[in-house]
């Protein structure tokens, strides 16, 4: 077994509120400085940026997770994962068709840049990524089965676009089995107030610059040999799929 210390939940220049500096050699870099082995990056509304991201992590010795922030219909945020990013960039396809459309003021929310392996721009997000899709919250879990992924509420110990703060409560009736915190220090009023001693609580930085991403707090232990990256998600998938 290999301990791998994990961040499921990481911005970089392409969401809308992610600071330029927030590279795919930036972060895969930064993880490797903090101890994290395993991270996800999770743009909001868009996985344009994980090939990149997938290959600067290999530089890095990172296991790359593709992934998403997806914002539903009631302006609520949800972490999608993906075992591939081929899965994670249908998923993405499927997303696009569901965007509502707003142009981008880059004087406001950023420039939204599209990176390659090397960090050089090769394109960028003209409409805005953080506003609402029209997906509602109780068809995500679906919508991400369909691509073998799996997702949960983002952050919700925040007022800006918690499940909790949103809906007044913990969404049970959708069926999740996990919930990202972005405090741990919530961990414990969260799961008695809210009744979520059953679920698998993540905690994650949301980071939107390189100062935000977490160090080594929180693992998972995976039976890793003989060593791939493709065998650490799978074997991940595998131990989130069964909680």
């Amino acid at each position: 077994m290999t301990r791998y210390y994990y961040d499921f939940h990481v911005h970089s220049c392409l969401s809308p509120c992610g600071d330029n500096d927030n590279t795919p050699n930036n972060l895969a870099g930064m993880a490797s400085l903090n101890g994290v082995t395993l991270m996800a990056l999770t743009d909001h509304n868009s996985s344009r940026n994980c090939p990149a991201f997938f290959k600067a992590a290999r530089r890095y010795g990172i296991v790359p997770v593709a992934g998403m922030e997806l914002t539903t219909a009631e302006d609520i945020h949800v972490v999608c994962l993906f075992e591939t990013l081929e899965e994670a960039l249908a998923f993405n396809d499927e997303v696009d068709e569901k965007r509502i459309r707003i142009k981008n003021r880059e004087e406001v929310f950023g420039e939204q840049l599209i990176l390659d392996e090397n960090d050089e721009i090769i394109g960028r997000e003209e409409d805005l990524l953080i506003n609402a899709t029209m997906i509602p919250l109780d068809e995500v879990p679906a919508m991400v089965a369909k691509y073998r992924g799996i997702c949960y509420p983002a952050h919700i110990d925040r007022q800006a676009n918690g499940a909790i703060s949103i809906l007044g409560d913990f969404p049970h009736y959708v069926g999740f089995r996990m919930a990202e915190l972005n405090d741990a220090a919530n961990k414990e009023t969260y799961v008695e107030k809210y009744g979520l001693q059953n679920l698998k609580i993540m905690v994650s930085s949301d980071a939107h610059y390189l100062d935000q991403l977490r160090e080594d707090n929180d693992y998972f232990d995976i039976d890793d040999e003989p060593y791939s990256s493709q065998l650490v998600r799978q074997r991940l998938f595998e131990k989130l799929r069964s909680l």
